[in-house]
């Protein structure tokens, strides 16, 4: 087969690839990861690339390599390290089960692993379990990112039994890598590990087990399993004791999963006395209703839009990412993840930037920009002065990016509509 010489700037880096391969797939091979979001499906347009001399533009999951090519990589199309969340509030839980009251006599140096599979991050939790206390904390990227940003895109990946099991490696090795940061920094051996949980939603925990995961993308959407299951590290290879017991809680449906019976049991709402409701605000929303007499759960499609998936300057919450937009002195002032020039927004910056707007009477209660004509007068000289256009349609300037080529970050109409999907959705969900 035919190979040619894929050249990557400002990178500098040269790789040699086969005829017909992506230049998502060279890029790869370069080590450059590139901005997946809707899994190489051509949609989010999220990993434009620069050919030739002429700076041609073209998505690198969809252009197929059939000459030598100069590839110029923007940085808004790289894939930046995350914001990711590792803490929480301490609910103060003892977990020493009898079990292991014995085993603590025994041998006082025992600790488990609570770890919670996100579609995007993967965060992982030392537990002391002599006194209950966590005494560290890891958190990495889920590395199944490369084959899709959201669930679906990694069902369709998943559907032979090899890709499942290439699916299941990545995780596992995540997980102990993690599991080595760990136990460096609390200076133990991961064969102290005597106990590990492991949640997830269904679709991450299903790859975890190495559970088939085509039904989970087909109507009626059903688990393969819901129920919790426990396995020896000989059965999941994870760095633990050989005599660990490895927990994954039940999942309730094929959308919402163990990560959601961990939030339930982590809140108590099993004993609330009065009517509570617990929201998971995601691409997958996931809703926890009731008292300590009954309890219902129910997911919502709301879309990718608090990921930053299709908004126009949108982005996960990643180095350049605008976070917080606030008013200040007259003007939009802003938290940039990383303390760096800003390149997009993401979901809680997108959230801050709507509500401002709605605020300063720039967006109505229906969600459409006012007229400009109508606003002059009405608002400060400087944000009066970001209110812009884009391909004919009304947007605001949140910043002028200096670091990328000059592109603007704008929130668009089109955006708007994005983010009043995404709610409806969660409020259709709550109702």
């Amino acid at each position: 087969m035919k190979h040619f010489n894929i050249t990557f700037k400002p990178d500098d880096k040269k790789i040699s690839i086969h005829a017909g391969a992506t230049i998502i797939e060279a890029a790869g091979a370069a080590g450059i990861i590139l901005n997946t979001v809707c899994g190489g499906k051509g949609i989010c347009r999220k990993c434009i690339v620069k050919i030739g001399p002429d700076a041609e533009e073209v998505l690198a999951c969809q252009y197929r390599i059939e000459k030598d090519l100069i590839v110029t990589v923007p940085q808004k199309s790289r894939f930046f390290e995350h914001k990711i969340l590792e803490h929480g509030i301490d609910i103060q839980t003892r977990v020493r089960p009898p079990d292991y009251q014995q085993k603590a006599e025994e041998k006082p140096d025992i600790f488990a692993l609570a770890v919670d599979i996100g579609t995007t991050t993967v965060v992982a939790k030392l537990i002391n379990m002599a006194d209950s206390r966590c005494i560290a904390t890891q958190s990495a990227l889920n590395p199944q990112s490369r084959y899709g940003d959201d669930c679906l895109s990694r069902i369709a990946y998943a559907e032979t039994d090899e890709k499942l099991a290439e699916m299941q490696k990545l995780i596992i090795d995540c997980i102990n890598d993690l599991t080595a940061k760990l136990c460096k920094q609390a200076s133990i051996n991961h064969t102290d590990i005597c106990e590990i949980c492991v949640v997830g939603n269904t679709t991450m925990n299903h790859i975890f087990v190495k559970f088939p995961v085509t039904q989970l993308g087909q109507a009626p959407y059903k688990a393969f399993s819901t129920q919790a299951k426990d396995y020896s590290a000989e059965q999941l290879p994870l760095h633990c004791s050989p005599a660990a017991n490895i927990h994954t809680p039940a999942n309730i449906a094929g959308f919402v999963g163990s990560d959601t019976t961990a939030v339930a049991l982590a809140t108590d709402i099993n004993s609330a006395e009065q009517t509570s409701l617990i929201v998971d605000i995601g691409t997958n929303g996931e809703i926890v209703l009731g008292t300590k007499e009954k309890l219902y759960a129910a997911s919502c499609a709301a879309g990718p839009a608090f990921e930053g998936a299709r908004i126009k300057c949108g982005s996960r919450a990643a180095t350049g990412a605008i976070e917080t937009v606030l008013v200040n002195n007259g003007d939009i002032d802003m938290d940039v993840i990383g303390d760096c020039p800003p390149r997009s927004i993401c979901g809680s910056g997108l959230i801050d930037a709507l509500a401002v707007l709605l605020d300063l009477g720039v967006v109505d209660n229906t969600g459409r920009f006012v007229e400009s004509k109508k606003l002059e007068g009405n608002l400060p000289p400087a944000i009066f002065s970001r209110i812009t256009e884009h391909n004919n349609q009304p947007a605001f300037l949140l910043a002028q990016n200096t670091d990328n080529d000059k592109q603007k970050v704008i929130l668009t109409q089109k955006d708007v509509r994005q983010v009043q999907l995404a709610k409806a959705a969660i409020r259709a969900g709550i109702k």
